[in-house]
């Protein structure tokens, strides 16, 4: 049995993670190995739930293993996902958070809040644990964006419980000021809002918290940035020139941050805004292009409405282009953390 087993992990060991471009065996993907007559039984661990190739992992170790290891001829494989640990967050809150991904956007109207909103949803569906905070202090849209526009968080312990929606755990200041008067607020009370959003909520234990941050680059995503180490920044942008040379300033600060840039997702594409600007930024600075969402009026009527389009109409081009969206933030969280010297291995937190 000892042979087998061997020999099974020598096959798996030939086995290659597309994103990480490491073995399964050396990432410690494989679990719970056994063989049962000329069956062998494991489970595949995946850096992320909403990992898209499954179909590709099984292929890959089915043709590692049937006919090169004796005796074996069927694999029985099971799944399970756990999301890489920043190490540089850990202990860092009271609560364990595995990533903090901050999405921005260098100007106002974009879509930032939309595609952060259908990420954090379409993760929390593929089965992430998902923190939404609503980093746009003075201007918050989260609330009517994810359908809890009404409501207000209880305190527990003296911190706030998060509201939820679609499995997402939801925190803003929509919830906590009358939607009729202006937020305002100078950049220290800003910088103030955002640490007690992480440090007086109770968040649970999240595999992704996603951060909606305000456009441009001043006090928030500063504060952000300077208070809390994130995981990476995802830039949203609409195709034009104007609104990628506004990208461009966001990437940079980022940069200068050392806060690595996960990507870049190009929304609202189409006749009316043009198509390929994001793609093209994203090549330029040399980072992941995320997706591009065409211009849809359902993204819109989800929005205004509380229903993200990953929810209400998944099988749509926007739908399907947010899901792809998220898909690969998540995968580029992995490589960002696996690459590093910054991620606690897989097998060390549950």
């Amino acid at each position: 049995m000892t042979d087998v087993r061997e020999q099974l992990m020598a096959a798996l060991g030939t086995v290659i993670e597309p994103e990480l471009h490491r073995d399964i065996v050396s990432l410690n993907m494989v679990r719970d190995l056994s063989v049962e007559g000329s069956t062998a039984r494991f489970t595949l661990v995946l850096t992320t739930p909403a990992c898209p190739l499954k179909d590709v992992f099984v292929q890959r170790c089915n043709e590692a293993v049937i006919g090169h290891v004796p005796g074996i001829a069927k694999l029985d494989i099971k799944w399970d996902a756990q999301v890489p640990t920043d190490r540089k967050l850990h202990g860092r809150l009271d609560v364990p958070m595995r990533s903090i991904i901050a999405v921005a956007s260098g100007k106002g109207g974009v879509g930032k809040s939309t595609v952060a909103t259908n990420l954090a949803v379409a993760l929390a569906e593929a089965g992430a644990r998902v923190g939404l905070m609503d980093a746009d202090i003075l201007n918050p849209n989260i609330p009517m964006m994810i359908g809890v526009g009404v409501g207000r968080p209880k305190v527990v312990n003296e911190k706030m419980i998060p509201i939820e929606a679609y499995g997402v755990k939801t925190i803003s200041t929509g919830f906590l000021s009358d939607p009729s008067k202006p937020m305002i607020l100078r950049g220290p009370m800003l910088h103030s809002a955002i640490r007690q959003f992480f440090t007086d909520v109770n968040w649970g234990t999240l595999d992704y918290m996603i951060v909606d941050l305000p456009p441009g680059t001043g006090d928030a995503p500063l504060s952000l940035a300077q208070s809390f180490p994130l995981t990476g920044a995802v830039i949203v942008t609409q195709p034009q020139d104007v609104a990628v040379s506004d990208a461009l300033r966001s990437i940079a600060m980022f940069e200068t941050l050392n806060v690595p840039i996960l990507g870049v997702v190009e929304n609202m594409a189409g006749d009316f805004f043009g198509e390929g600007g994001g793609e093209k930024l994203a090549q330029q600075r040399g980072v992941a292009f995320l997706g591009r969402v065409p211009l849809d009026a359902e993204v819109r009527k989800g929005g205004d409405y509380g229903r993200p389009i990953v929810i209400h109409a998944p099988d749509s081009p926007a739908g399907q282009a947010l899901q792809q969206v998220a898909e690969n933030t998540a995968a580029r969280v992995s490589v960002v953390l696996l690459q590093s010297a910054d991620v606690i291995p897989l097998n060390i937190i549950g």
